[in-house]
């Protein structure tokens, strides 16, 4: 599986720059106006895994192949999208179809970039997109709660949207249904508000190591767990450069990771995903799971007929695969396990699937 993140916030906070610096790419315009972003634009990244590499080697495989992620850069929302304001709901329906929000805020001052406001307001900027999704949710709900609407709704999905809008209606945090329904179904109830969030402070130069006021007030309320500060333009100019020149940059900035490192490795702990390995002479390749995944649905991952033929799957940690030297001296070292239909996967696991068709 690949996972999708979306990208959004009001117009000119940085969006766009941001989207090019992590797909590498020129794709979408970045301009000094709203709504320059009228389609969305989708970049697909490779995971940068150091493992592989080093499973490769053990192999002596002839590729290398990464898990994917997808970013999504979808156009500025402003304070009334959800009744048309601005390019409206044109924009909400894109955000349904990403697993995972990076809201983006505005955390420097510039009097060469336009901005939406008056002032510069992290806070106010997130509310007002979060406040957004939040009313397109209350009318998709009222639309589809309606008589005529009510029996095409199975009863899982029925009491999903009766609890949200009791949530809404009462101002209780709506991501709190998350306690109390299946993971599959909420995602399946196609609400906005629900969806996982990664928060991204746009700074400057200046700010991007210790932060800055701005950034400080927005951690203070939001918390730190799911907060990230990133200079998008500074992601920008370390992309136009060569490896040694990035790495001897970052190390001048004082940078130690890149922002797509950061918002990967925040990607996957807030999805719940790990990472399995096929590792063999044709090939090494990385496979993206949720957490607590059986053996049979890691299977599927490569192809359907392994889930539905599912016998054995060999087994051997990452450490265990390379230490031994690879699946000959795993296996006669009592390294390698043959593993069942109930085996729950753990990150880092070389697996080999034996399956009937």
């Amino acid at each position: 599986m690949s996972f999708k993140c979306g990208i959004v916030g009001l117009p000119n906070v940085g969006k766009s720059t941001l989207f090019n610096a992590l797909t590498n790419s020129n794709k979408a315009q970045a301009a000094n106006f709203p709504f320059c972003t009228i389609d969305p634009n989708i970049g697909i990244v490779s995971v940068p895994d150091e493992r592989l590499n080093n499973l490769a080697r053990v192999s002596k495989s002839k590729k290398i192949i990464n898990t994917t992620i997808s970013f999504v850069d979808i156009a500025g929302l402003v304070k009334g999208a959800s009744k048309g304001e601005g390019l409206g709901n044109k924009f909400l329906s894109h955000i349904r179809e990403v697993d995972a929000i990076i809201h983006m805020v505005r955390c420097f001052d510039s009097s060469d970039i336009q901005n939406v406001n008056s002032t510069v307001d992290p806070i106010r900027d997130l509310e007002i997109i979060e406040t957004e999704m939040m009313l397109a949710d209350l009318e998709s709900i009222h639309k589809r709660l309606e008589k005529n609407q009510k029996k095409n709704i199975d009863d899982d999905q029925l009491r999903i949207l009766e609890t949200a809008l009791e949530y809404i209606n009462n101002d209780k945090n709506i991501s709190d249904l998350k306690n109390h329904f299946d993971k599959k179904k909420l995602n399946q109830s196609g609400l906005l508000s629900i969806k996982s969030k990664i928060f991204v402070c746009n700074v400057d130069e200046q700010s991007i190591i210790d932060g800055n006021n701005y950034t400080n007030t927005f951690i203070e309320k939001y918390g730190q767990e799911n907060t990230l500060i990133i200079s998008a333009d500074i992601e920008n100019q370390i992309n136009e450069l060569d490896y040694e020149e990035k790495k001897n940059y970052m190390k001048m900035i004082g940078l130690k990771n890149t922002g797509l490192d950061l918002l990967i490795q925040k990607g996957y702990k807030i999805l719940e995903l790990d990472t399995y390995f096929t590792s063999g002479p044709e090939e090494t390749r990385a496979w993206t799971i949720e957490k607590n995944c059986t053996a049979p649905k890691a299977a599927g991952e490569i192809h359907s007929d392994f889930e539905k033929g599912f016998i054995r799957a060999e087994t051997v940690s990452y450490n265990d695969f390379v230490k031994n030297d690879g699946w000959v001296n795993s296996k006669n070292n009592g390294k390698m396990r043959l593993e069942g239909k109930d085996y729950i996967v753990k990150d880092g696991d070389v697996l080999n699937f034996r399956f009937n068709t």
